[in-house]
């Protein structure tokens, strides 16, 4: 379909059901989630383990085919942890695996299947178990992780940075760069004195009140929206749909 003719009734139905099934059934797995989230598709997001926090605003996209997992592993060696800030956006097939402890920052963004681990899992000898192959990751606030990227254990991406599409990044990044490749190097200076317009000034404005904007601009698009016409397309879709 290149439209969508769902009417909105059936829309503001699976809305309605999606808010409880993250209010009562996935904020409950979390150890703290902040005010005013928004998941599409939370039935498809994975948490595993204790130890995941979660600021305000928090924006999760998932799918059944690209599910968004949230990792904590724990043994007699290991407890790990999970910290994300406020604003912070997580794009479809994201994967974060924490043995000891990842903390991403205010503002950050992490685009579709970015991987993000703090251990090998197995040591280069002793490859039964993990076994001192962890170290902590930290993405400072206003990060951009582009679509597929790779971030390895004991990395420290600075303030404002962005990390290329497909880059494998191994070691630390400065703050206000653009690091691109395997493995990742700095191929551009940010200007530290510019203006950044970061995810946190969507809801300077609405406040709270945000979701339910985006919520009414989707409802008057969709206002037109039958019910005959949305059934007829299920099973005799035209030339215009």
């Amino acid at each position: 379909m290149r439209r969508n003719h769902q009417p909105w009734a059936v829309k503001f139905i699976l809305n309605a059901l999606n808010h409880f099934y993250v209010e009562r059934i996935l904020r409950p797995q979390f150890d703290r989630l902040g005010k005013c989230p928004a998941m599409l598709k939370p039935r498809s997001i994975k948490l595993t383990g204790h130890q995941i926090y979660a600021g305000d605003y928090l924006h999760i996209i998932s799918s059944a085919e690209q599910p968004v997992t949230l990792t904590c592993w724990r043994s007699k060696q290991h407890d790990g942890k999970i910290e994300l800030g406020n604003y912070c956006l997580i794009s479809p097939g994201v994967k974060i695996a924490a043995a000891e402890q990842i903390s991403i920052g205010d503002n950050c963004m992490l685009a579709a299947e970015v991987s993000i681990s703090d251990c090998d899992w197995h040591g280069l000898y002793n490859r039964v178990r993990p076994f001192r192959c962890s170290a902590p990751v930290t993405l400072e606030n206003n990060v951009w992780i582009g679509l597929r990227a790779i971030i390895g254990k004991g990395v420290t991406i600075g303030e404002n940075s962005v990390v290329g599409a497909g880059a494998v990044v191994t070691g630390n990044v400065p703050p206000n760069v653009v690091v691109a490749g395997n493995p990742a190097t700095v191929v551009k200076h940010l200007s530290p004195g510019k203006r950044y317009l970061k995810r946190d000034y969507l809801f300077q404005q609405a406040g709270d009140d945000f979701w339910n904007k985006q919520q009414a601009l989707e409802k008057a698009f969709n206002r037109s929206n039958r019910w005959w016409y949305w059934l007829k397309t299920w099973v005799a879709p035209g030339d215009n749909d």
